[in-house]
């Protein structure tokens, strides 16, 4: 007769995933972090160095970011986006290769990553709600609530400004809407904020702030794409025709390039659609299993920050293993700061905003929160992981 042993229990007893096994973005060298300061390093910048060994110098640089262009997505659309898609060979500097968002994959980390060149866990904005230490509440990074003194809850000061600091002409071309938010004043201040309300005007106007300086670093933005997918999903004909418009757009501002310009198109994720069924849509706030000792549960779906009641927090780490293991890399908050998911500074201000435990999907699976989370857990299409759909974000090059 077949008896368990002490290593593998029974013989069919599903073991949870090895924590080692999660790909750990490329920070430092390949991350969405090291972007900015290795444009501005090659313009003279004090303060920045190149960390993209691939990159080549360019006296103006221009970085169009738009939300949820995953790698994965372009290489599966070549016909929606042939321009995009011709563009791939390009991404790296010529490898061929995509670059990491940085973990959790989602906007309000990625774009602080973007603008301080930071890692999450020195920027302080390691997910989409975590807790704030101070308050015991859970802070939303993206649409900033509770209200929080923004210098405070990340003091560094941006690429952009350091830019600016070092004579290089530098702006950011976006909806007006972003312009005063706490976000944008984190992350993403430094040089001209301009205001432009459709994707033609914002690249119109960025090739024309490109050419006002002999240096010059200009970032511009489009949010629509991510919207479609969360509602539609990346499998939608919505979906897909805001690619095609995407696709337009970075062909128009490709076109105007002035002389000794770079253009790098990135995302700060991608994405994945996920199935409305019980076995991919795990809801926390029906299941008294993963409730059990938990206080709070931040983060999104598909890359949670748990936090335990005082005293549980051993307890929760178990349970988690054990009801969710086979599908999400489940660590408890030393764990995946040694493993590096924030990178390898973590200031004493953000280790209480990390999750006493964090679990991020391998599967394509989410834990929903349908009662305190009813928009999130709606949507379609999902992303926060360390998942190649998730992570894998295009670096694409064109210069002039």
């Amino acid at each position: 007769m077949v008896q368990p042993t002490t290593v593998t229990g029974w013989p069919d007893e599903p073991l949870p995933l090895a924590l080692d096994t999660a790909p750990v973005p490329e920070y430092g060298s390949g991350s969405l972090a090291d972007l900015l300061p290795t444009l501005v390093a090659g313009q003279g910048a004090a303060g920045c160095e190149a960390r993209i060994a691939e990159l080549t110098p360019a006296d103006r640089n221009c970085v169009f970011l738009i939300d949820g262009l995953g790698w994965e997505q372009i290489k599966a659309h070549p016909d929606e986006a042939p321009y995009l898609t011709s563009l791939l060979a390009s991404s790296r500097g010529g490898t061929g290769r995509p670059i990491t968002a940085g973990f959790p994959a989602t906007t309000a980390t990625s774009l602080a990553s973007v603008g301080t060149g930071r890692v999450p866990g020195a920027h302080g904005l390691p997910g989409y709600t975590v807790r704030n230490p101070e308050t015991g509440e859970l802070m939303n990074q993206l649409r900033w609530k509770p209200w929080t003194p923004p210098q405070v809850w990340q003091p560094y000061p941006t690429v952009f400004q350091l830019a600016h600091e070092a004579g290089i002409h530098t702006s950011q071309v976006s909806s007006p809407i972003f312009q005063d938010t706490p976000l944008t004043k984190i992350a993403l201040s430094g040089g001209t904020f301009h205001g432009r309300l459709s994707g033609e005007e914002r690249m119109d106007f960025s090739a024309e702030q490109l050419a006002a300086g002999d240096r010059s670093l200009v970032y511009t933005y489009y949010s629509e794409l991510d919207g479609a997918g969360h509602r539609f999903g990346i499998d939608s004909d919505a979906w897909r025709g805001q690619l095609m418009f995407v696709d337009r757009l970075v062909q128009r501002l490709a076109e105007q390039l002035p002389p000794r310009s770079a253009l790098y198109v990135t995302a700060d994720h991608g994405m994945v659609d996920i199935p409305f069924d019980e076995q991919s849509r795990i809801d926390f706030d029906e299941d008294w299993e993963l409730r059990a000792g938990v206080a709070l549960l931040g983060g999104e779906g598909r890359a949670r920050h748990v936090y335990a009641v005082p005293g549980a927090e051993t307890d929760v780490l178990t349970c988690w293993r054990e009801v969710l293991g086979e599908q999400f890399w489940v660590a408890s908050r030393d764990e995946a700061l040694a493993l590096g998911w924030f990178g390898d500074e973590v200031d004493e201000r953000v280790y209480g905003r990390i999750g006493d435990v964090v679990a991020a999907a391998h599967d394509d699976v989410v834990i929903t929160a349908s009662v305190n989370e009813p928009h999130e857990s709606a949507m379609v299409g999902m992303h926060g992981s360390m998942t190649a759909a998730e992570q894998f974000v295009p670096l694409l090059e064109v210069r002039s």
